[in-house]
């Protein structure tokens, strides 16, 4: 499974977001510029994002897009399946999916036990980490979360 660069710059632009919670709304330019992103794509991205109810639009001259939940309660797969769709391995894998028609042996393939452990495997992880853990990760590693005393 490979996921694409909608999968990887939605994420990137949610933890902007995200570090930005609570501030207002953010234009999409600044998200762009912040994160290296074509803010042309990234509008492509928030339409889907938006749809799903995971980022609100603010219009007007000080509008922008913030989360549309707080960002402990959306996690990595919330993002990832919104914008790269199911997240199996194959299509046999793909949750609630049981129309073999794409598979040429169904009654005899052992490799299904397999993919769906792996999709059970990676759904596990992504919807373990939210938004939340994900800045507060940016924070420590970039020494915004500690506080030094002399």
């Amino acid at each position: 499974m490979n996921i694409s660069t909608r999968g990887r710059y939605g994420l990137m632009a949610m933890t902007e977001l995200a570090m930005r919670y609570g501030q207002g709304p953010v234009p999409l330019k600044t998200i762009a510029e912040s994160q290296g992103l074509s803010d042309s794509y990234l509008e492509q991205l928030f339409a889907a994002l938006r749809k799903a109810s995971l980022v609100r639009s603010v219009r007007g001259a000080q509008g922008g897009y913030e989360l549309g939940k707080p960002p402990e309660a959306i996690s990595v797969g919330d993002v990832l399946r919104v914008l790269e769709g199911p997240l199996a391995p194959a299509e046999c894998a793909i949750e609630g999916k049981d129309d073999f028609t794409h598979c040429g042996n169904p009654d005899r393939c052992m490799a299904r036990s397999v993919w769906v452990r792996l999709r059970e495997s990676i759904e596990k992880v992504v919807d373990s980490i939210n938004l939340a853990s994900l800045c507060e990760e940016a924070r420590n590693q970039s020494g915004q979360g500690l506080m030094y005393y002399i």
